[in-house]
């Protein structure tokens, strides 16, 4: 199955199964560095209390988790192994999603940021 498919299969499952709180005003996609040796980075799914563009811990305020629900992806020799590569495929994917997903409603609804949670959140919906 394309990796593509499996993580549109994974997001659909968390949000088929799971009523966002009334007061989430914004979703972050936090990527994490499950092994660096492997290059096997992992996405987890978190809906936020705060949005603030202009604070960069604004996704620090979860009122919802995934949490151990996470998804992981290798990348492959093809591919650079670093973060950045890993955090540019999983945002074209996110995009991709917010495009045309099942449930993009309930992402596109609110604003959307990605990053690694040691790092800077880009937003990729306002």
């Amino acid at each position: 199955m394309d990796i593509y498919v499996e993580f549109v299969n994974w997001l659909d499952n968390i949000l088929e199964n799971n009523d966002m709180p009334d007061e989430t005003v914004s979703f972050c996609f936090n990527l994490y560095e499950e092994s660096i040796e492997e290059s096997v980075y992992a996405v987890q799914l978190v809906a936020c209390e705060v949005f603030d563009e202009n604070d960069p811990d604004w996704a620090c305020e979860e009122c919802w988790s995934s949490e151990e629900d996470i998804f992981c992806v290798e990348l492959s020799d093809e591919e650079e192994k670093d973060w950045k590569a890993a955090q540019k495929l999983i945002t074209g994917w996110v995009e991709a999603y917010l495009g045309n997903g099942k449930y993009a409603d309930i992402l596109t609804s609110k604003p959307v940021g990605i990053g690694f949670v040691d790092g800077d959140v880009e937003i990729i919906r306002k």
